[in-house]
């Protein structure tokens, strides 16, 4: 089973900023929607951003609007996602995910393969 590949996580105080960047396994997954999730200690995988295969659609999550961008750059297969003005509550760990299912909104159910995920820690 392929997998995809995050990196960019590590640890910044509040009002930081941070780039995950998601590797994808190869050409043909540039085709398919991606989304970012994220999971906090006790609490359950939450959708923060997705993107569909071309860029041209994205979707947030109401916390994280006007905070992160989420992108894509199919030439090199890699999704990223930038995050600013960074809070304690964005503490989790960070995880990509491809859809090919979706348009848009990347779900759960259909998700087709994940990341190992990127731990990103913001101090108060």
């Amino acid at each position: 089973q392929v997998h995809l590949a995050e990196s960019g996580g590590g640890s910044v105080q509040a009002g930081g900023s941070l780039r995950l960047s998601c590797a994808l396994p190869g050409p043909t997954f540039s085709s398919y929607a991606v989304g970012w999730f994220r999971q906090a200690p006790g609490r359950e995988r939450e959708l923060v951003a997705s993107i569909s295969w071309d860029g041209d659609y994205t979707i947030y999550a109401d916390s994280v609007k006007g905070r992160f961008t989420i992108s894509r750059d199919n030439t090199k297969n890699t999704v990223f996602l930038q995050m600013s003005s960074l809070k304690p509550e964005d503490t989790a760990v960070y995880y990509c995910a491809e859809d090919r299912q979706s348009g848009v909104k990347v779900e759960v159910p259909t998700v087709g393969s994940w990341g190992q995920g990127t731990q990103v820690t913001v101090s108060s």
